[in-house]
């Protein structure tokens, strides 16, 4: 009989899967990481890109507003309303009675600016910001807003709470927006300039508006409209003691509408992220940048007894016979943060700039 030799299957040794398992888990392993160190730097490169994107609002909304401040306004300001039974009038507050920043009342002597600093006066309800355990500051600008057509209504004033605003004739091309149109006409809460009574000035809040009427009546949250009755300076029974009634169709006054903006930052309830708030007259305040934890704010001023010149002032009604109609230029700074809680990880920014306001005069430093 013949015997068949017996051949071994082809096949793999355990130590060879041994090392093919050890050479997998080690690329498989080295592809992980890779993934996941493209997963965070992709992350990063998103953080980052938000965080300057926030910064950049912050900075352009804030430089947008101070370059208009002062517009339109007289150049030593206005007196608000000033005697009698008036009281000190108040920014930054909304129809319900809020007001967002710790102090809250116009400065020397009740008087409006074009500009109101704000040192460390800029985080809501006074807290201090959990990522610097500080606080910032706060800045009030005011301008008019030609924009929208108020001052080229027919402006009557028919008592001490109200003026008539009628289309003149004939009617322009094309047609004046309404002064009571929903989303850009006049609402309760709204400042309005009024010049009348022999070149008189006066700023006044809408407490109600028609198709025809603006009434400001007593008791507004801003306390603008403090009518006890002549000699009271600064209200528009002041320029309607003072008014001679016109021809039918003519003016006696003239009315725009004025934007009185201040930004601080609020720090919402949950451990949300500070955020930059931007608050316009009497009405609610809306956030215009995420992820801001800082703002700071100097001035450049020249004093216009002593000649000197005041770089980097940070509370500049701080110092001897300074008034804000002395700033000559405004230094901001913001500072924003990530959303990250891994302090390893978190990112912060800031952006800088300088804006020189619309009606200050120009002083040359280095003649």
């Amino acid at each position: 009989m013949k015997r068949e030799r017996t051949r071994n299957a082809a096949g793999f040794t355990l130590i060879e899967l041994m090392i093919s398992f050890a050479l997998a888990l080690i690329i498989l392993a080295s592809t992980v990481q890779l993934f996941k160190s493209g997963v965070e730097a992709s992350t990063f490169i998103s953080q980052r890109a938000e965080l300057q994107q926030n910064a950049r609002a912050a900075i352009n909304f804030i430089s947008k507003d101070i370059s208009m401040a002062g517009a339109g306004l007289p150049p030593g300001g206005i007196q608000l309303p000033s005697g009698g039974a008036s009281t000190t009038a108040r920014y930054a507050c909304d129809q319900l009675g809020n007001c967002y920043i710790p102090n809250h009342l116009y400065p020397t002597g009740n008087y409006m600016y074009g500009i109101i600093p704000g040192a460390n006066n800029g985080v809501q309800n006074g807290v201090n910001i959990p990522a610097t355990g500080q606080g910032a500051d706060s800045i009030t600008v005011a301008y008019l807003d030609y924009a929208f057509p108020l001052n080229q209504y027919v402006c009557v004033v028919t008592s001490g709470s109200t003026i008539s605003m009628t289309v003149p004739a004939p009617a322009p091309v094309p047609a004046l927006t309404p002064i009571n149109a929903p989303g850009v006409g006049l609402q309760a809460g709204d400042l309005v300039m009024v010049v009348g009574g022999n070149i008189a000035t006066i700023v006044a809040e809408v407490t109600n508006v028609t198709a025809n009427t603006i009434t400001f009546a007593n008791a507004d949250p801003l306390n603008m409209n403090n009518t006890g009755g002549d000699p009271i300076i600064g209200d528009l029974a002041y320029i309607f003691n003072r008014s001679v009634a016109p021809p039918a169709g003519q003016s006696n006054c003239t009315a725009t509408r004025l934007e009185a903006v201040t930004y601080f930052l609020q720090v919402p309830a949950g451990l949300q992220s500070p955020r930059l708030m931007r608050q316009v007259n009497g009405l609610t305040p809306v956030p215009v940048a995420d992820d801001i934890i800082g703002m700071t704010l100097s001035y450049d001023l020249f004093n216009d007894t002593t000649g000197a010149n005041n770089v980097e002032q940070r509370d500049p009604l701080s110092l001897a016979g300074v008034t804000p109609n002395q700033i000559r230029k405004i230094n901001i700074a913001v500072q924003a943060q990530s959303l990250s809680q891994d302090g390893a990880k978190m990112q912060s920014m800031q952006l800088a700039t300088s804006v020189s306001a619309r009606n200050m005069s120009f002083k040359n430093r280095y003649q």
